[in-house]
């Protein structure tokens, strides 16, 4: 039996994690279905969330590390959906402030429940999840060293 060089062996590495990740993006996107909003929709609302006043596009598209133009077209069809505002800061002022709608917290709440993801995760023992957020945090934290500002 041939053993695998160490280049096939990490894009074997590399292509379990991608079906993983798409695994439970599915099982994600499958929860939250009936709610229609979006996995991605989730991410902005508690971007805004955790930003508070200070959320601006600006400063969701770097802290989620998308390009400026990508999360203005989103929030504006969020807004669109009811899930946000876009509040201009005075009428000078381009710069827009965004803020959650009853509708954006509400499905914040309703997101906060994740019982399929739960299952997946509990599989693993309390020391296999900190084995595996290490390792994760090693590779994410190697891999941006070679990822061009998203901002840019």
């Amino acid at each position: 039996m041939k053993t695998k060089n160490l280049s096939e062996a990490n894009f074997d590495l590399w292509k379990l994690m991608a079906k993983t990740h798409h695994s439970i993006i599915l099982i994600r996107q499958k929860e939250l279905k009936p709610h229609e909003i979006s996995a991605e929709q989730l991410q902005v609302l508690r971007t805004v969330q955790a930003l508070g006043s200070n959320a601006t596009l600006s400063e969701i598209a770097k802290s989620i590390e998308r390009k400026l133009d990508v999360i203005s077209r989103k929030t504006a069809l969020m807004e669109k959906d009811g899930l946000l505002r876009r509040v201009k800061t005075s009428r000078k002022s381009r710069l827009l402030r965004i803020e959650l709608t009853e509708r954006g917290i509400d499905m914040l709440k309703i997101s906060r429940t994740s019982k399929s993801i739960d299952k997946v995760f509990l599989s693993l023992s309390i020391d296999e999840r900190k084995q595996m957020e290490t390792c994760f945090n090693k590779i994410l934290s190697e891999a941006d060293k070679y990822i061009p500002n998203p901002m840019e």
